[in-house]
Parts: C-alpha cells; sequence; structure tokens
C-alpha cells in the first residue's frame, strides 16, 4: 500500500521572490537548494581537481622539486577530503534534493527548512576545512584517514588536523539532517500509487544511501571527538606510548570509511538504472533484483570494513572472514551490472551523452571492481598494501565509477533543471577526452604498485619504469582535466544560450518528466496515478490508445 502523500505546506512568503539574488540566500524551496548543493560541490571539485594536478606536477619526472615534502602532504590530504566529502557526497544530496520529491510526486522534502540548514552546514564545513590553508603550520597533512599516532599532537602540533576534525564534525552534521530528511520525505510523501515496488531506481538509491548515512557518520563523529580530546584535552585513546590503541582509530573510521564507499557510489547505480533504459527504449532488466540488490550492498558494507586492514596484524580467522565478506559483497554489485547490460541487448540504443557516461561507467568500475576482488584477498594485499595499486584502485572505484555517474547525471538531468539542452558534439568530445585521460592516468598505477612504487612519497630516483609510468599518468590528467574543462564550457555556454528544452526530450520513464522544464514552485499541477515503475510511459500509451 502506497504510504500518504501528503504535501508540506509552505508559507506564502517563501514562494514570493525576495529579489534575484537574495531569494538565493533564504530558499527553502528543494530545487534551488538541490542546485546550490551541486553547484557548490563542483566547485569544490574544480580546487580538488586543481590539487591533484599539482599532485601529478610533483610526480612527474624523478627527484622533482615541484613542491616540498609538506606541501605534498598537505596536497594530498586536501585532495582526498575534498573528493570525499566536499564533492561526491554532497553532489548525491544536491542530486537527491532536486529530483526526489519530483520523482515521488511531492511538492518539496518533508522538511523543508532543516533542508536548507543541512546546504548551509555543508557550505560552512567546506570554508571551515580550505580556511586550514591559512592556520599556523598549513593545511591538514596526515592524509584524508589522518591516522594516529600521525595525526596527533607529538607529530602534528599545529592546527590544520583541528579544523579538519572541526569541518568534518560540521559536514557530518549537514549529511545527516539530509538524511533524515530523505527518509521520511521517501516514507511518507510519495503519491497515490506508487508502492516500494513502482519507486524509481534512484530514489531506491537514495532511500540505502540516506539510510547508511545515518548508521555509520555517528560512527565517524565518535571517532573525530576522541581524536580531538587526544590533542585537546590530554587523554590517551589513541597513543600507544600513554596506554592507547591506534588500531581503535582504524576500526572507528574503517566502520565508517568502507560504507562510505557506497555511500558515494549507490546514488550512482541509481542514475545508470534511470539512464540504460531511457537510451535503449527497454524497461530495465530485472527491476526487483537491482532494488533490492542496493539494500544488500548497504547491509554487506558494514560487514567488510576490516579488509582495510589486513596489514595491521589481525587474527587468521578475522582477516578469512572478512576476505569472505567482501568477496560476497561483490554479487549484488555483480547483479545490477548483468542487469544493465541485458537492458541494453537487442534495444534501440541511442548513443546520446548521458549514455556513453553510462556505458563508460560500467567499463572502468568493472576494472575497479576487480581489482577491488583482488586486494580483498589479503595474501594479495599483503604485497599491494600501501602501494600504488590501492591508489589506481580506489580512483577506478570513485573517479571511474562516482564522477561518470555524476556527468551522465548531469547530462542526462540537465534539460529539466535548466530548461535548456546541452550541446551534444561538446558533450562527445568531452566523454572521450574524460574516458581516454582517465585510463591513461590511473592504469599505469596499477603496474606502478606491483612494482613496489609506495603511495604517498613525494618524489622517487632516476631508473627503472618508475619515471615512465609516472609521467604517462601525468599526462592522462592533462588530457582529463581538458575534458573537464570542456565539461564546464559546455554548461556554461548552454546555460543561457543552448536550444530550449521541451518536457520530456529524452521520453522518460519517471515522474519529474511529467511537469515542466524547469518545474515550476509547486512541481506539479497534477500527478497522474502511478500504476508501475514507468508512469511516463504508461501515460503515453493511455494516450496513444485514446487517440486511436
Amino acid at each position: 500500500m502506497a504510504a500518504r502523500a501528503e504535501l508540506p505546506r509552505t508559507p506564502a512568503s517563501l514562494i514570493v521572490s525576495r529579489g534575484r539574488y537574495s531569494s538565493w540566500l533564504t530558499t527553502s524551496d528543494h530545487k534551488r537548494i538541490g542546485i546550490l548543493y551541486m553547484a557548490t560541490s563542483l566547485v569544490f571539485f574544480i580546487a580538488g581537481g586543481i590539487l591533484a594536478l599539482l599532485i601529478r606536477a610533483q610526480l612527474a619526472t624523478p627527484n622533482e622539486h615541484f613542491v616540498t615534502r609538506n606541501g605534498y602532504n598537505e596536497l594530498f590530504t586536501m585532495h582526498g577530503t575534498t573528493m570525499i566529502f566536499l564533492v561526491i557526497v554532497p553532489f548525491w544530496a544536491g542530486l537527491g534534493n532536486y529530483l526526489v520529491p519530483l520523482m515521488i510526486g511531492a511538492r518539496d522534502m518533508a522538511f523543508p527548512r532543516l533542508n536548507a540548514l543541512s546546504y548551509w552546514l555543508f557550505l560552512f564545513g567546506g570554508i571551515i576545512l580550505y580556511s586550514s590553508w591559512f592556520a599556523k603550520g598549513g593545511a591538514p597533512s596526515a592524509g584524508w584517514t589522518s591516522y594516529p599516532p600521525l595525526s596527533d599532537v607529538p607529530y602534528m602540533p599545529d592546527h590544520g588536523i583541528d579544523l579538519w576534525i572541526l569541518s568534518l564534525h560540521v559536514l557530518t552534521l549537514a549529511s545527516l539532517a539530509g538524511a533524515i530528511n530523505f527518509l521520511v520525505t521517501i516514507h511518507r510523501l510519495r503519491t497515490p500509487g506508487m508502492t516500494w515496488m513502482r519507486m524509481p531506481l534512484f530514489v531506491w538509491s537514495m532511500e540505502v544511501y540516506a539510510a547508511l548515512l545515518v548508521a555509520v557518520l555517528p560512527m565517524l563523529s565518535a571517532g573525530l571527538t576522541m581524536l580531538l580530546l587526544d590533542r585537546q584535552v590530554g587523554t590517551h585513546f589513541f597513543l600507544p606510548a600513554e596506554g592507547g590503541n591506534a588500531l581503535l582509530y582504524q576500526h572507528v573510521f574503517w566502520f565508517f570509511g568502507h560504507p562510505e564507499v557506497y555511500i558515494m557510489i549507490l546514488p550512482g547505480f541509481g542514475v545508470i538504472s534511470e539512464v540504460i533504459p531511457v537510451f535503449s527504449r527497454k524497461p530495465i532488466f530485472g527491476y526487483t533484483a537491482i532494488a533490492l540488490s542496493s539494500v544488500a550492498i548497504g547491509f554487506y558494507s558494514m560487514l567488510v570494513w576490516a579488509h582495510h586492514m589486513f596489514t595491521v596484524g589481525l587474527q587468521g580467522y578475522l582477516q578469512g572472514f572478512f576476505m569472505i565478506s567482501s568477496m560476497i559483497i561483490a554479487v549484488p554489485t555483480g547483479i545490477k551490472i548483468f542487469n544493465w547490460l541485458a537492458t541494453t541487448w537487442r534495444g534501440n540504443i541511442h548513443f546520446d551523452t548521458p549514455m556513453l557516461f553510462a556505458l563508460g561507467f560500467i567499463a572502468v568500475f568493472v576494472i575497479g571492481g576487480l581489482s577491488g576482488i583482488f586486494v580483498a584477498a589479503y595474501p594479495f594485499d599483503w604485497q599491494a598494501q600501501d602501494t600504488y595499486f590501492v591508489v589506481a584502485h580506489i580512483h577506478y572505484v570513485l573517479f571511474g565509477g562516482s564522477m561518470f555517474t555524476v556527468f551522465a547525471g548531469l547530462t542526462y538531468w540537465w534539460p529539466k533543471i535548466f530548461g535548456r539542452m546541452l550541446d551534444e558534439r561538446l558533450g562527445k568530445i568531452s566523454f572521450w577526452l574524460i574516458f581516454i585521460g582517465m585510463n591513461v592516468t590511473f592504469f599505469p598505477m596499477h603496474m606502478l604498485g606491483l612494482l613496489g612504487m609506495p603511495r604517498r612519497i613525494y618524489t622517487y630516483s632516476n631508473g627503472g619504469v618508475w619515471e615512465w609510468y609516472n609521467l604517462t599518468s601525468t599526462i592522462g590528467s592533462g588530457v582529463m582535466a581538458l575534458g573537464i574543462l570542456l565539461f564546464f564550457v559546455n554548461m556554461l555556454k548552454t546555460a543561457r544560450s543552448g536550444a530550449r528544452a521541451v518536457n520530456d526530450p529524452w521520453l522518460g520513464d519517471t515522474l519529474e518528466w511529467y511537469t515542466t522544464s524547469p518545474p515550476p514552485p509547486h512541481n506539479f499541477d497534477s500527478v497522474p496515478y502511478v500504476s508501475s515503475p514507468r508512469p511516463l510511459r504508461d501515460l503515453r500509451r493511455r494516450l496513444a490508445e485514446a487517440r486511436a
């Protein structure tokens, strides 16, 4: 039975425009908050990308002195923190903010003011993190995980780590507020007829995304609080010399950190599940299997955290348990991949830009998933741990996975959000530059890792093939950056001058395509009754039958 479709009442004062710019500062409209989230995360994406290019410039040649050792540590710490906490997770919060109410036929999120608060907390958290560049001693430099004792006072006496902790606390509050809002909205505001097995698959992915955030963010907050107390109050939770246990932090961090990987990729899975059937002109193959596999991934993601810790001295039976659990979680992911491929089989495939990014995602994510199976086997992990093989793996999963789905989602829903079509020619050129550049950048890192190059080193000596692989990676990063630049040029170029979009330019299946492009403040004048996961296709069929 569908949940009650009660719509939150929006005061008239919040609908009336308060001015062209000031209205954005005071808005509680889910669509505007979604745009603010996405725009801010893309600004941080540019910042994190610049940091990555500086890292690659330092590693392009042996014995390079482009940056100092400490400067390099600051660069990769801020790059990792930015991409994970300020780009991927908040971008999905923004896209979900915009689309979830539209997809379920609601007027707004369940708690509009809480929604606005979550965005401003996200922005302030990012500002706090980047203000650390100006702190005494500079930005944090203990890695994006900030393992103690390296992140404790004896090694990091300055305030960069303290600001890192503070920013993550604020970002945690933002994510929790948003996650609670998503859960209540999805559970309580679905339009009549939209049962659980009729929800769009993107909404399913946001449901699991939000549930995982609620489940694991308190653990991160607890670990950060203990680390801050060690630094500022004199406790000894993680200092071995004082009776603490540094491995406790690793357990706490990775109990959050591994589900975080799926928090970053599950909404992307939802995007692919919406894009592929539309551009294959077929219904999704195995709707129920894809929906329930998201739940299975969310559950198993909390059982595999210690496969990041195979080299810390865990007992053999524990290593075996976490290895097997890590293998099992590949099963529901594989179910999704095979169902997406089955959806394309004998479909009338249209290779528009969103579809190119979706198919490109499948190709590179499979490589990341296979390397994940490698490092999940602890005998192999003992050799590859803390080498560039792990760097390659995480970038194939998070850039090749999450960011490719970000690009797919942006190009797919851009006409709905802004009422303009992106330039297809520029879109396809940017895809191929990003796809080629990404593989040229990160694939050689597998070989570097197998040849023994440790991660987090800021320079290396002449000789061997390290220098050629590193130079190749740096060249690839430049190609990838050019593709991303073209992607942004496309967005800016078409934001005002692109071709006008009709309500449903792609012949989509879900309710957001029923309203205008862009939607009005109240979203819908009316909502059709939902009788399947493809209400727009049902509506088109009924209209065709009526005309006949």
